[in-house]
């Protein structure tokens, strides 16, 4: 087992393929391509204003705010965010059923407080999937 992917043993999940826990780098990954997507919507939702990265500006909060939605409205539609799915990574509700709204905000708003992503089981799962009961595992 490489040790880039979190003990899935207690989580009867797969050792590897589809379903799999995901490892830490693709996970990463994901979140940095899900920032520079909520960036980037920011950045277009002010029609260039440089100032979405200028503490000083009133709409500084404008990119975190888009990153948040990404994430919710992928993870609820689609099942994973917009990076989690490019890098073949998804979220499964570990009783089997589809992530709801509230759940993919609850889970998405303990992501953005930084803390419970890095508070984390020997299973690889955050506060934040605690919480949630879910996992983020391989989708391919």
């Amino acid at each position: 087992m490489s040790s880039d992917r979190p003990t899935s043993s207690d989580l009867q999940l797969p050792d590897h393929g589809p379903g799999s826990a995901g490892g830490w780098g693709r996970r990463i990954a994901a979140l940095l391509l899900d920032w520079l997507a909520g960036n980037l919507v920011a950045f277009i939702v002010t029609g260039g204003n440089s100032g979405v990265w200028d503490a000083q500006s009133d709409v500084f909060w404008l990119p975190l705010i888009c990153w948040y939605l990404l994430v919710v409205v992928s993870t609820t539609l689609a099942g994973g965010s917009l990076g989690q799915l490019l890098v073949g990574l998804r979220v499964a509700h570990l009783g089997g059923r589809r992530i709801s709204p509230v759940m993919a905000a609850v889970r998405t708003l303990m992501i953005a407080l930084i803390i419970p992503p890095l508070v984390f089981t020997r299973d690889g799962r955050g506060l934040h999937d605690l919480a949630s009961n879910t996992v983020v595992v391989n989708a391919r």
